[in-house]
């Protein structure tokens, strides 16, 4: 069945798809070949809360061909201002269980693998097994420390974006060519929990997270690749910022530019 599901992914665009993602095929840079390149994609989630729910969505709706998600945290009541694929009915479920048949209506055509498990250094090898992209949306740095580790053992890029308020920053990361996450947190720093944050804010880096991916899985635009963009909403100011390689990160050993 998995072999058949690969075929399929590797075949032509049929005219169905021509029509469906018709909108962003038109984009010069982008075109078929683009489309093409995201159907042989396998990009993991991590985290299908307020950043990953939007995450996931633009994603499948972009023609992903795998997409898998990772979350052992249920639905709680408090997370409905911003997760937005739950709602009140899916309170104690699972969150990928929450999310993965939402998924699959947006995008029939597309491979969903929910996986509701926690991220840790014996799991992540299995989790990132045959995957092309990662796309951080956790919400603890702990966790985001042995994902980036992960990444960089196994050379998979990783798009880290991150949530406070009503600010917000991302940055993509190559391993071997650009600052790790661990350059710019080399170690786990004391997190005020829980933070405050509205709905718009994770939706609004999300889509800069998609966004990054796209153009990283189909080979075109500049990346934010060795610089983090800060969005402060409250402010309406937006910074890009240099990132620099730590020479004694034990992570990628400053080994990025």
């Amino acid at each position: 069945m998995v072999e058949k599901e690969k075929d399929v992914l590797l075949l032509p665009l049929t005219e169905a798809d021509r029509i469906r993602y018709s909108r962003q095929i038109l984009f010069p840079a982008f075109g078929e070949e683009g489309q093409r390149k995201l159907r042989q994609a396998h990009v993991l989630v991590a985290g299908v809360g307020g950043l990953g729910s939007p995450v996931a969505i633009y994603l499948a709706c972009a023609g992903i061909g795998r997409l898998t998600v990772v979350d052992s945290d249920a639905v709680e009541l408090s997370n409905l201002n911003r997760q937005i694929l739950h709602g009140e009915d899916d309170i104690g479920e699972k969150k990928v269980i929450s999310a993965a048949p939402k998924l699959k209506r947006l995008n029939s055509t597309i491979e969903i693998h929910p996986r509701a498990e926690r991220i840790t250094a014996e799991s992540l090898p299995g989790l990132l097994h045959g995957v092309n992209l990662v796309i951080d949306c956790l919400d603890n740095v702990e966790t985001r420390l042995i994902l980036n580790e992960g990444c960089v053992k196994a050379g998979i890029p990783l798009i880290h974006g991150g949530v406070y308020g009503m600010m917000g920053a991302i940055t993509t990361i190559i391993p071997g060519q650009t600052p790790c996450f661990a350059c710019i947190f080399p170690r786990e720093v004391e997190e005020k929990r829980p933070f405050p944050v509205f709905g718009f804010t994770p939706a609004l880096i999300a889509s800069l997270q998609v966004m990054e991916a796209i153009k990283l899985l189909a080979g075109f635009g500049e990346l934010l690749t060795g610089k983090i963009l800060y969005i402060n909403g409250e402010m309406m100011e937006c910074t890009t910022a240099p990132l620099q390689k730590n020479t004694a990160c034990k992570i990628c050993g400053g080994g990025g530019g």
